[in-house]
Parts: structure tokens; sequence; C-alpha cells
């Protein structure tokens, strides 16, 4: 059991692999823990038997569901053997392997709010993909430091120039090579490295001996222009180093990867590497290039946050003698320990059995063990330190985006956005024994996925699951019957609608019931009107309170209505918004202004505040042109050419705007965006329309007016 830290800050590096689904993400990941030693045999994941895929039902279908914590070491392969045998010299790598399937977004974001940096890998073949795309922008979001990694240069197609150029046109313009490939697909030997202007080969057990060679003769020409490129991009990173190389002096390798790491951390250079994780090529010298330019703890700015008691910003010092201050990212139930935690601790240390306090909730806990994750095996240890991340258990009321810290120096830090569910089903339990343990499964699994929601239908008394998309529903009801033996009836997927209104109108809430003795007064007015997006950094009135898709404004002068009413008139119009007024569905982007009514000395009471607010929603909202809103999808299909007609006339039926076509390799990719109603069982249709060659991705792009006949048609199956 560790108890004193054993590397130095500057020596971790917090990294996770992303990339759009099937671009080889794990088998990336599988090839890190071969050669940093975590395991001894490489798992494949058309074999099932990967570590970073521990779950039966990622090994059975070949893909990432959920994010994988992994803690390993490397010491840089240009060091001598002998300075590689110093475990001084080993650099701690604590790397989450992430889904690219978009059902499991999450995982990607919330991984990213707690990383230092990303690699992210392409498929050599397909280059970026729309999943890339939204990873990317997760990751310019969070301003995370990144290198990219070109993998499965050894299948057919496969092609570093195309892809790197996809890089170029779709993500950033600083992307630079750093290396480029010996020969492609079958005839794909090794990596030039253009910095130091030399050739590696992969030799002897699982390509483990890195082989320098010179550069072929073919390759010198291709590898000196590079090189000039990749030169003159770092030195414009530095003035001083511009002047020299200007002057015609050359600048040692150390300087450049000195000036290098620096823009890499500020986001202004992203390296591109390349090889092939399959055929066991390049990937050391891409984790040369983690050790190399992305940040450690350290280099990154200081962690800020709200100090709860005062409303104001404060930051934290990276250091083991700070106060303590980390981020629960990530819940997840184990069969042995129970309900994990996964934190990353920002400043400070944390012991087993001591007490932290959550700062979100304002609850105090107790830490029962601590433990460093490998996937799904654990190790325990007695204190983590700044920088580091790692699993606790024992917190009962912890949830994804809550801050633990020290109780006499509270710091809320910035939590995770959790996107919008799109899809619903109704599910209900099977028999009497599985009602008893459908609740507790739920619950269990939507503390772990917060995109993952569960309400009940009032009038139907019915349980209603929601999550991003169908294979993220079929996964958790799957779940709920592996991990929590619970049998259940699901109905078909269903649309998330929303409604909102379109204009401004105004109405009359009165609430006036007399019976013997005391009777019921309430009374308002209030304005609607549709709602501006909140532009960051735009303080808001004191009298108005503000989420992403409702505002209340409270605009009561004189006192005609009492404060202690007003809390009761916005519950009112918080439970009507969630009725919806077209057909039940939650209403979205709607700011709600009070500002007028009267009271009653006796009478008056919340109750009545509440179903007057309500009541005079519901009558403004009905004149302000109420709209529904679906959600419509980007959508990217691969087709070979010869279904190409078939492909765009299917879309065109199903409401599609066809946005763009082009080539990849062989193939056709057509982009459009298409409402998510007409895209359930799409999978099987594209299958039999071509023969089962074309595959297809989508993801939410936003939410758009429902044209009219479509919404009489949605308002009738409500009924």
């Amino acid at each position: 059991m560790e108890t004193t830290r054993n590397t130095p800050l500057e020596r971790v590096r917090n990294f996770g692999v992303i990339a759009h689904i099937d671009a080889g993400k794990t088998t990336v990941s599988e090839r890190i823990l071969f050669y940093t030693g975590v395991s001894h045999k490489i798992g494949e994941v058309h074999e099932g038997d990967t570590v970073m895929d521990w779950m039966d039902q990622e090994r059975e279908r070949g893909i990432t569901i959920t994010s994988a914590a992994t803690t390993a070491f490397w010491t840089p392969s240009y060091m001598s053997v002998e300075d590689r045998k110093n475990d001084k010299n080993k650099y701690r790598f604590n790397i989450i392997d992430t889904p690219g399937h978009i059902d499991f977004t999450i995982e990607v974001k919330r991984s990213l709010r707690v990383l230092d940096g990303a690699v992210v890998v392409f498929d050599g073949v397909a280059g970026v993909e729309p999943q890339s795309e939204t990873n990317w922008r997760y990751a310019d979001e969070g301003n995370v430091p990144r290198m990219c990694f070109i993998n499965k240069l050894d299948r057919t197609g496969g092609n570093f120039e195309k892809s790197y150029a996809t890089i170029l046109d779709r993500l950033t313009k600083n992307a630079v090579r750093m290396q480029i490939p010996i020969g492609e697909e079958d005839k794909h030997e090794g990596v030039i490295d253009l910095l130091k202007m030399k050739a590696y080969h992969f030799e002897g057990d699982k390509g483990k001996d890195i082989v320098e060679i010179e550069i072929p003769e073919n390759f010198k020409a291709a590898a000196a222009k590079y090189h000039g490129e990749l030169v003159e991009k770092i030195v414009a990173e530095d003035e001083k180093a511009m002047g020299e190389y200007l002057d015609g002096k050359e600048i040692g390798i150390d300087e450049l990867k000195k000036i290098l790491r620096k823009a890499v951390i500020t986001n202004k250079i992203v390296p591109v590497y390349c090889g092939s994780a399959l055929k066991n090529k390049a990937v050391q010298l891409m984790l040369d290039g983690v050790v190399d330019y992305l940040p450690s703890p350290l280099d990154i700015p200081a962690p800020t946050g709200i100090d709860p008691n005062t409303d104001e910003t404060i930051s934290r010092r990276v250091a083991d003698d700070e106060k303590f201050s980390a981020l629960a990212f990530k819940l997840q139930s184990d069969p042995y320990v129970g309900q994990l935690t996964f934190f990353r601790v920002y400043s400070g240390t944390v012991e087993a059995g001591s007490y932290v306090y959550n700062a979100t909730t304002g609850k105090k806990e107790r830490v029962g063990r601590v433990l460093r994750m490998h996937a799904n095996d654990r190790e325990e240890v007695k204190t983590v330190y700044a920088g580091e991340i790692a699993a606790m258990v024992g917190l009962k009321e912890t949830r994804t985006g809550n801050t633990l810290c020290d109780e006499n120096f509270p710091i809320i830090l910035e939590s995770i956005v959790i996107p919008e569910s799109v899809v619903s089903m109704r599910i209900e339990p099977k028999t009497k024994a599985d009602q008893e343990r459908m609740g507790m499964a739920l619950k269990r699994l939507s503390d772990e996925d917060p995109t993952f929601r569960i309400k009940g239908d009032e009038e139907t008394m019915e349980t209603i699951i929601s999550g991003m998309g169908e294979l993220h529903l079929e996964i958790l009801v799957e779940r709920m019957k592996r991990e929590f033996n619970v049998d259940a009836n699901v109905g078909k997927p269903q649309v998330a609608y929303r409604e909102t209104i379109t204009k401004s109108a105004e109405a009359e809430g009165k609430y006036i019931k007399q019976s013997g003795g005391r009777g019921q007064y309430g009374h308002c007015v209030l304005t609607v009107k549709p709602i501006e997006p909140l532009i960051e950094g735009k303080k808001l009135a004191k009298n108005v309170t503000r989420e992403d898709h409702f505002e209340f404004i409270n605009n009561i002068k004189g006192g005609v209505i009492p404060n202690e009413f007003i809390p009761a008139v916005e519950k009112g119009v918080r439970e009507a918004l969630n009725r919806g007024i077209i057909s039940g569905f939650p209403m979205v982007d709607i700011s709600v202004d009070l500002t007028f009514g009267s009271s009653h000395d006796v009478d008056s009471s919340e109750m009545a505040f509440k179903m007057a607010g309500s009541m005079a929603f519901q009558d403004a909202a009905k004149r302000a042109s109420p709209v529904l809103l679906e959600p419509i999808m980007k959508v990217e299909v691969v087709t070979p050419e010869k279904f190409m007609g078939d492909v765009t006339g299917n879309l065109s039926s199903k409401r599609a705007q066809i946005e763009g076509m082009e080539d990849r390799g062989q193939a056709k990719v057509v982009r459009a965006k298409v409402p998510l109603s007409e895209m359930f069982g799409y999978v099987t249709s594209l299958r039999s329309m071509t023969e089962g060659r074309a595959s297809f991705t989508m993801e939410l792009a936003e939410y758009a007016i429902v044209p009219k006949n479509i919404e009489t048609t949605i308002v009738e199956s409500r009924k």
C-alpha cells in the first residue's frame, strides 16, 4: 500500500484516449498497457479479452460503453538502457479510455473535464468522422491540450496524408506532422521521426523492440520537406528562436522540444503521430510524445471555483500542502465493493478513513477505502495526492460533478454540463419481485449515468426512462437484467419532444375559494415571452432566477404580493411548464415576468398563489402561439457509390435536409440533418438497401419547430 508520493507532480500525465467509434481507441489503450507493463498479454477487441472493455456487453458488442480508468508507468524509449532501469526516470500515466459511440457522449464530456490532455485517435482510412468532431469540440470547450494519432495505416485504403488533410480542414489549422509512415496498407513497415530525422522499425515480441535506422532513400525528399515545415511551425512560437532561424543558425532538438511543449500546452500546436496499434507499430513513440508534450498538473492553469459562503471566485494551488479540493466525475456500481465514486484531486491530499465535505450539497461524508483503478481491477491506497485520479468507496450522497473539499475552506469547482436526453421509452416490471428491485436498479443506473433520466407519468402511472439514443436505453435495460436481476417489459422508443412559445402574451390567474371558515385567495398577473440565450459573463438582475431553459423575473412593486408568496407563484409556473400546453411535453426557453397581483390578509396562502401562478401561465402560454419542438439529428451515412441514389432518396423521404456529399476512399459520404422521429429502425432499412455495406452515425444537432401536419398527428396519437 502506497504511503508516500512516489512520483513528483511534474512527472504525472493525466490523459484520455478519445475518438470516433471504431477508430481503434481501445486497441491503442491495450497496447499502452502492454508496453507499460500493466498487462503481460495484449487483449484484442475482436477476441473479447480486453482489459479496458471489461463489461460483458462491451466484449460482446466490441464497443466501449463506459470509460475505464487505469494507472501505468512509462520511461521514454529514447533514454539509454541504464536510465530506463532507474525508477526516478519513470512517468506516471493516469489514463481514461472513453467510448466513441454518440449515445455515451457523457463519458467523454466528464472525462475531459478532469483530464489535463488527450490523445485523439483517427482511423487512417476514414480520417475525421462525426464523433471525432464532437469530441474535439468538447476538448475545445475545456481548453484541453491534445495530440493526434492516425491509426490503422496497415488497412486497405490507409492514407496518412488524406487523414491529415481532414484534420487541417475540419478540426484545426494548428496540426503539424511529427512523423510520416514508411509505406501504407500492407507495405506499412514503420515511421519516420521528422524532428530527429530518423526512421524506426518495431521488431521482436509484439513490436517491443524499437530499431532506429536511417531514412530509406525513397522517403528522404518528403522527410526533408516536412522537417522544414515542422521546424518553421515551432520557431514561429518563439521570437528568439525565430531570429536565430532566420539568421541561418541551427536550433538544437532540445530547444525545439521545449518550445513545442509550451505551444502544445497553450493549444497553439497539435502534434500528429501515426502508426498501427493492431500491428504494434509506433505506439511507444506516441507515449514518448505524451511525456514530451502533454502537460503535467503543474502546467495547466490553477483550478478556480466559487466560495459558497461569499460567491467570490477563488483558486487553489496544485500542491500536496494546499487545502484539499477534488471533483467527483463518475459513479460506478461494483459487485464486490459497492458504489465507487471516481474523483480527481486538484489540490491537497485525501486519506482513507477521513471525512470530506461535499460543497455542492453541503453535507459531510466519510471516505471508507480509497482505490487506484486498473480498469475493473483495483489496488488499495492509503492517500491520494494532488493531480491524481482514484476512486472512493463509502460516499452515499455524492453525484457526478459534485465538489469534495475541506469543510473549513469550501470551494465549488466548475461542474460538468449534462447533455439533453432525446429518446424515451416506457418500462414496467414483469413480476411483483421485479417491481421492488426495479426502483433500486433505475436509481443506481441514473446515479451512474446523468444522461439517463427517470420520471413517472402521473396520468398513466407508468415509468418513463429517457436517454441519448436507442442503443443507450437498450444497454441500460440489459444491465438491469444482468447486474440487478430485474426483468422488465419496455415500450417502443419515443422521441423526447419539447414545447415552446413564439411570441409574448399576458394573462391573469385568480384562485378564490370560499367555504365555511378560512378561504383561499391568490391573484397574479404574468407576462410570458420567448427567452434569449444567456450570454456568458452577462450579470443577471437581483430579481431574476435563471436556468438554461427558464427565467423567472419578479417585478412586483409596492408589496402587492407579499414576498413570502412569490416563490409559490414560481413553483406553480414550473409545474405548469412540465405539463406543457399542446400535448403535455415539457416547455422550454420561456421567460416569465411576474408584474402584478393582489393578496388577502387572511385568506392568502402558498397553495392559493401556486394555483394562481399555474393558471396564469397556462392561459398566457396558450395565447403566445405555442409550438412543438423536435430533436433534429446530424446524420452521416457512408455507402458504396452504387447505392448513393437509394440512400439519398430514402433520406429525402424522411424530411432530411441533405447538407453535403463527399468521397472517402472508395465510398461516398452523405451528410444530412434528419428529425429523430424518422430515424428509428434506420439501421435495418439502410442495411437491406445497401446489401449490408453502408453504415451511419448520428448525434443531436438542435431542436426545431415541428411542421403543422406532423404536429397534428403527434397530438392525436397522445390523446
